[in-house]
């Protein structure tokens, strides 16, 4: 493999081969190669349902330019296994298509397929194939799955009003990370001691398992992943709890204290760094109010986290409390093609 060769002089043919390469010399395991992909899951039990999730990720809306090409293929991963961890599913299996400039360096297609795999490995995913295109930009389409029984997965409906909300880990690192990579003008480097916001967005890592504890334990009423920004994954958690709205704790189980810190130090809003940051993949959780204490004890004794945020409420609305005022909550976060 040359520095300066692009994937259109290797071919796809060649291509599948340098990925079974790669899966080879990480887990042991060839590529299959079939008109299908079949996997036999040998701890299946009985009423088991198969459970799917499928994220696209774009490079050119989901890839800062500070992102290299490993740190792509690993958050693509990421990002698909947290919606189904969310629902306290463990992930089983991975198919990845992939859409490809034919002016990829190989070197950077490589190192994209090795990010994927790596990510992989880390949960035990068995990689069973994919598809591979050409495209004008870089794509990466995986789809994940597992195996729950449906009466313990933790569905996004549920929610009645008085259920306390929960999160797995606290916001605001995100919003720091993408003002930094999209709004400052300086070699990310002269952040330092923000690496860890910038972390949080190039290279995110710990999903926490605390889904998996309430899961099946059912301590859980419902649960939503939050990865287009808080604000908006209040409101689809409202969507699918007709009559419902929520009221939001501004405080310090719900901030991270360097958002705290960047938001002093660059006159940035708080607000905007914790409802609006996005990609957070942090895990909300709605725990009826009697079951709380023992599933916060639970999470911690495993080494988890669970942090109390607010509340399910009769108002539609949604709310946030600050040094004892009431705010409503405007902003719906990002969206697609808007």
């Amino acid at each position: 493999m040359k520095q300066n060769e692009n994937i259109s002089f290797y071919g796809e043919s060649r291509l599948i081969e340098l990925i079974d390469e790669v899966i080879y010399g990480k887990t042991g395991q060839r590529l299959r190669r079939d008109d299908s992909f079949f996997f036999k899951y040998k701890h299946q039990k009985e009423g088991e349902c198969l459970v799917l999730n499928s994220d696209m990720f774009n490079a050119t809306t989901d890839a800062p330019k500070q992102m290299n090409f490993y740190q792509m293929g690993l958050k693509s991963v990421l990002m698909n296994l947290s919606d189904l961890v969310v629902k306290g599913v463990k992930p089983e299996g991975i198919i990845v298509s992939l859409g490809l400039p034919n002016d990829l360096p190989v070197v950077n297609f490589k190192r994209l397929i090795e990010g994927i795999v790596d990510y992989s490995n880390k949960w035990n995913l068995n990689y069973l194939g994919g598809d591979l295109n050409s495209s004008k930009e870089i794509i990466i389409n995986p789809t994940v799955f597992g195996f729950k029984n449906p009466e313990k997965i933790i569905y996004r409906k549920g929610i009645k009003p008085g259920d306390v909300l929960a999160i797995n880990n606290k916001f605001g690192l995100t919003g720091v990370g993408f003002d930094i990579l999209l709004q400052k003008d300086t070699n990310v480097k002269d952040f330092s001691k923000y690496h860890r916001a910038i972390n949080s967005v190039l290279e995110p890592n710990d999903l926490g398992k605390e889904a998996y504890i309430l899961a099946n334990n059912k301590l859980a009423k419902a649960s939503i992943d939050s990865s287009d920004g808080l604000s908006k994954t209040l409101k689809d958690l409202s969507l699918s709890n007709p009559n419902l709205g929520f009221e939001i704790d501004f405080n310090d189980n719900l901030i991270h204290e360097k958002a705290r810190e960047y938001s002093k130090e660059f006159s940035i809003s708080l607000e905007k760094l914790i409802f609006e940051g996005g990609e957070e993949f942090i895990h909300l959780f709605a725990i009826d109010p009697d079951d709380f204490v023992k599933a916060q004890r639970l999470v911690i004794s495993k080494g988890g986290k669970l942090f109390k945020v607010g509340k399910a409420i009769s108002d539609e609305k949604i709310y946030f409390l600050k040094k004892g005022k009431r705010f409503v909550l405007k902003n719906q976060g990002y969206e697609h093609f808007k």
